[in-house]
């Protein structure tokens, strides 16, 4: 199954949570940051994913210096300190877009532990772009085989975000196997009309505004069951962009009733091969979700097919 990104992802889980009114139960996410599968939002928090907060069978008891790096760390500008616990083998250190394998512990400095791929059994997996910034940072100083524990500051961590573990985190953390990726490319720049839509540009009734960059062929159009596969880059209206599947190198495949109201509507304007620039207002967006894109929304979005 295709990956989506972020804020399409998120866009799903909004959908489920206002149906459902469920409550927040402990998930196993290794997003260390803000998500893996992203769908229209890179939120490069960036889905942000999070190591996350899966209960495991049992403590692994916390270093005697988890309250604070001691004095022979090593520490880096940005404020992360780690210490090398066991050498590891070769040179090869793994580039933030790479994938890694690791077995990790992680601990609040009270000696809390929040989460642990060796308490469950089971390594994780993920692309080193796709979690927290103290592990992108962290995980790009080893060598397959290292144990090193990590002093991660908090805003190289959550940043204080809700749900999450808080403050300094701490981390015990083997370096298993890199798998290489090839370098994504460059991000698209933003179109000179991301702060607004132009006077030229298709409106509806709903407030959603857009605007044919490419023709396409036929006249299908997708309705809000069918599935879609779609290649995007999604920028806020100062032009910063979030999130894209053109950047990760793999289209996006989701139906058009599990994301934000907003691509379910603008998709449904499209047919096969058109691409378009889509002015998401908020309210057909994220509403002002906490640790979402806020404010308008700005897609260019090519429909590559429409599955059905």
């Amino acid at each position: 199954m295709k990956r989506i990104g972020f804020a399409l992802a998120l866009a799903a889980v909004m959908i489920t949570a206002a149906a459902c009114d469920t409550t927040d139960e402990p998930v196993e996410e290794v997003e260390i940051r803000p998500a893996r599968d992203r769908a229209a939002g890179n939120a490069g928090d960036q889905v942000t994913k999070s190591v996350g907060s899966r209960p495991t069978p049992a403590q692994i008891p916390a270093p005697s210096d988890v309250a604070a790096p001691p004095e022979d760390a090593e520490r880096t500008e940005s404020g992360l300190a780690s210490k090398v616990l066991a050498a590891g083998s070769g040179t090869e250190r793994p580039d933030r877009w790479d994938e890694v394998r690791v077995h990790y512990t992680g601990w609040t400095t009270d000696g809390q532990m929040f989460d642990s791929s060796v308490a469950r059994g089971e390594p994780a997996e993920f692309p080193l772009d796709g979690v927290i910034a103290g592990w992108t940072e962290g995980l790009a100083l080893m060598v397959v085989g290292e144990k090193r524990r990590l002093w991660i500051p908090e805003d190289l961590a959550y940043g204080g975000r809700p749900g999450r573990p808080q403050g300094m985190l701490v981390f015990d953390v083997e370096l298993l196997g890199i798998t290489d990726r090839p370098e994504p490319p460059e991000p698209p720049p933003a179109p000179p009309d991301v702060a607004a839509p132009p006077r030229n540009a298709q409106r509806t009734a709903s407030g959603l505004a857009s605007r044919v960059l490419e023709r396409g062929r036929g006249t299908a159009r997708p309705s809000t069951t069918d599935t879609v596969e779609v290649h995007y880059t999604g920028w806020t209206t100062d032009g910063e962009m979030f999130d894209s599947s053109v950047v990760r190198g793999e289209p996006a495949r989701f139906s058009l009733n599990r994301v934000i109201p907003g691509w379910t509507e603008g998709l449904q304007l499209m047919v096969e091969g058109e691409k378009r620039r889509l002015w998401i207002p908020e309210n057909l967006a994220y509403a002002g979700r906490p640790g979402a894109p806020q404010g308008m929304l700005v897609f260019d979005v090519e429909l590559i097919d429409i599955v059905e």
